[in-house]
């Protein structure tokens, strides 16, 4: 007995549109597959998991907004939004201002500039894991590169991890060794400012101050704008170096607040205020980029007219 074809002609597209279609839905499903696996569905689980109590073991338990309210109570809390708050505070511009100096540097036309382009860049592309481990040695009191230089020319040894006071103040130093991205992309808005302007400003006698300050900044504040927002961000979540270098100490003075949130949930098992500090997280970022864009964001420099 002969099979019946007519169920492809059911099934597939009777027109040129729908087989259109039909081959868009096919090119983006990987994405829209994405997005509901490692998107949607943590984040409502999340969600859901901050309104319980869980501690991977035994069955979630409805607590409503306890998990919330015993973050108020906990002074680790309170400690890594503070450690967090003073890294951000002094990493972002340092490594703003450093970056946007080694940018003016290198976008100069000398003999071999392309090598110390790398040169500078190189440490972007070392694993994280890696330039903690040698960010470790070179701050270590007894036998650290650093301590070695500082005895050899006479001056004592600094215990720069095992100082409370001092701990926090080396991990924000570490984290000029990764400047060579964000220096990139000054570099690349640099090399996007016309010549032209810089032409006339010589042409009125301008000094090298005078076309920074008034040429080059305002061209360039959509890019410092972009790495102060994206850097607030990344500051937030910072944790490879706290967890690597120091643990969080010495006595929780490098206690990130990422770093609070891998013990609450992977170490002391409780799920759902991990979940709570997460979103906790969220919020300050959120709120934190809002004000940004509100008081910052109007001065931004686009094309010839302000935001």
């Amino acid at each position: 007995m002969p099979i019946n074809p007519g169920w492809r002609t059911r099934l597939l597209p009777h027109t040129n549109r729908a087989r259109r279609n039909l081959m868009g839905y096919l090119f983006i499903a990987p994405f829209l597959l994405g997005f509901l696996l490692w998107f949607l569905l943590p984040t409502a689980t999340a969600i859901w998991m901050a309104f319980q109590d869980w501690n991977m073991m035994t069955p979630p338990r409805f607590i409503f907004l306890e998990n919330f309210a015993s973050l108020l109570r906990d002074e680790l809390f309170w400690q890594s939004l503070k450690v967090t708050f003073v890294y951000t505070l002094f990493s972002v511009p340092l490594t703003m201002l450093l970056a946007f100096a080694v940018a003016l540097l290198m976008n100069t036309k000398v003999r071999g500039i392309h090598f110390f382009r790398t040169l500078y860049y190189l440490p972007v592309v070392v694993p994280a894991v890696a330039g903690s481990i040698l960010w470790a040695w070179i701050l270590n009191t007894e036998f650290g590169f650093l301590n070695i230089l500082l005895r050899a020319v006479g001056l004592p040894k600094v215990r720069w991890l095992v100082d409370p006071n001092l701990a926090l103040f080396s991990l924000i130093l570490v984290s000029l060794w990764g400047l060579g991205s964000t220096m990139v992309i000054y570099l690349a808005g640099l090399q996007g400012v016309p010549d032209v302007y810089y032409e006339a400003a010589d042409i009125d006698g301008a000094g090298r101050w005078h076309k920074l300050r008034h040429i080059t900044i305002p061209l360039m504040s959509p890019v410092i704008f972009f790495t102060l927002v994206m850097g607030i961000i990344g500051s937030f979540q910072v944790f490879t170096a706290g967890y690597l270098i120091t643990g969080g100490g010495p006595d929780n003075a490098t206690l990130f607040y990422v770093l609070h949130i891998y013990r609450t949930g992977f170490k002391n098992f409780h799920m759902g205020e991990a979940a709570a500090l997460s979103w906790v997280l969220f919020v300050i970022i959120v709120a934190l980029v809002a004000i940004i864009f509100k008081y910052i964001g109007g001065s931004v420099h686009y094309g010839g007219r302000e935001s």
